[in-house]
C-alpha cells in the first residue's frame, strides 16, 4: 500500500511537468495568411477575388446559351424579352423542335457536317503532323522561307482571299459538292503552327540517332514523332472539327443545292421560314450545338492534356 502511494502521486505530477505542444497550423487551406510563406497560394482576399472573377466570366460564357436553350421549350404565352430573363418556361413546349424537324431534313444535314468536320479533323492532323516534322525537326533549304510564307497567311483574314478560293474550287469541277467545302480546310496555317512547335521539343539527338540505325521516315514518324506530338495532335483534331462543324459562309458560297447542305447553311431555312418566332431558331442553334457539346464532353480530357503533353517517352 505504501509502496504504490508515491508513484500514484507522482503520475499527476508528470503529465502537469510535460511539455505543452503547439497546436498544429492547418496546411490544406487553399489561402496563406498574410506575411506567411507558401507563396504559390493566394491571400484569403485574393482567393475572393479570383473567384470573383471567375463567376463573372462563367455567367458571361454560359448565360447566353442558358438562355437560348431557354427560348427554345418556351411557348407562345412566354415573354422571350424579359429582363432579367426568365430561364424557366412556364409555358414549356417542345413543339419548336418539331417545327425544326418538319422544315429541314436535320439528319441529312447533320451527316453533311459530321462528314465535312470529321475530314477536317483526320487530314489536319495527318498533314498538319508531317509539315511540323519537316518545319520543326528536319533542315533544308528554304526552310525560313516557308515559315516566312506559312505566317503570313495569318495576316489575312479569311473573306480576303474567299473568292480565289472559290474560283480555284469552280476551276477544279468541285463547286457545288463536299469535296469543294473540305478543300480549301484540309490543313490550317495555325495547326501547322501548333504541330511545329511541338516537334521542336523532341532532341535532335534522338531523331539522329534513330537515322543512325536506318530507320526510315515512316519509322520515325511512328515511333518517335507520333507519341511525342499525340497530345498536340488531339488539340488540332478538336479545333478542325469544331472549325468544320460551325462554318458557315464558306459552304453557304460553294453549293448551292439544298439537299446537300450543312446543318450550319441549313439552318437558314429557319429564318427565312420562322423570322418572326426567335423560339424555333433557338431550336435549330440547340440542334447545331447538340454534336459540339458531346464531342467536347467525350474528348475534353485529351483537349486540357493535350497542351502539357510533348515529353518524348521512353
Amino acid at each position: 500500500m505504501t509502496a504504490t502511494a508515491p508513484a500514484a502521486e507522482s503520475r499527476p505530477q508528470r503529465e502537469q511537468t510535460a511539455p505543452r505542444r503547439a497546436p498544429l497550423r492547418r496546411t490544406d487551406r487553399p489561402w496563406r495568411t498574410r506575411g506567411s510563406g507558401g507563396f504559390g497560394k493566394p491571400t484569403l482576399a485574393g482567393l475572393i477575388v479570383r473567384y470573383a472573377l471567375l463567376v463573372a466570366v462563367l455567367l458571361l460564357a454560359v448565360g447566353p446559351f442558358l438562355w437560348q436553350m431557354s427560348t427554345s421549350f418556351k411557348g407562345p404565352m412566354d415573354d422571350i424579352y424579359s429582363f432579367p430573363p426568365a430561364l424557366i418556361p412556364a409555358d414549356a413546349t417542345l413543339g419548336n423542335y418539331t417545327k425544326v424537324a418538319a422544315t429541314i431534313p436535320i439528319l441529312s444535314y447533320a451527316w453533311h457536317s459530321l462528314l465535312v468536320a470529321g475530314t477536317l479533323a483526320i487530314a489536319n492532323v495527318v498533314l498538319a503532323t508531317a509539315a511540323g516534322y519537316a518545319l520543326g525537326a528536319l533542315r533544308f533549304r528554304g526552310k525560313r522561307i516557308a515559315m516566312g510564307i506559312l505566317l503570313s497567311t495569318l495576316l489575312l483574314p479569311g473573306e480576303v482571299t474567299i473568292m480565289s478560293q472559290f474560283l480555284t474550287i469552280r476551276t477544279l469541277g468541285l463547286a457545288d459538292t463536299l469535296a469543294g467545302v473540305m478543300l480549301p480546310g484540309l490543313v490550317g496555317a495555325i495547326n501547322v503552327l501548333l504541330m511545329t512547335a511541338a516537334c521542336r521539343s523532341i532532341p535532335q539527338e534522338l531523331l539522329e540517332a534513330a537515322t543512325i540505325d536506318g530507320a526510315s521516315t515512316w519509322q520515325v514518324l511512328r515511333h518517335i514523332v507520333w507519341p511525342s506530338v499525340r497530345g498536340m495532335a488531339s488539340v488540332v483534331a478538336i479545333f478542325a472539327f469544331i472549325g468544320g462543324w460551325d462554318d458557315f459562309l464558306w459552304p453557304l458560297i460553294v453549293l448551292s443545292d439544298p439537299a446537300k447542305y450543312t446543318l450550319t447553311v441549313g439552318m437558314e431555312y429557319l429564318n427565312s421560314n420562322f423570322g418572326a418566332d426567335p423560339r424555333v431558331v433557338a431550336a435549330g442553334t440547340m440542334i447545331a450545338l447538340v454534336p459540339i457539346i458531346i464531342f467536347f464532353a467525350v474528348f475534353q480530357k485529351f483537349f486540357f492534356r493535350g497542351v502539357g503533353e510533348g515529353a518524348v517517352k521512353g
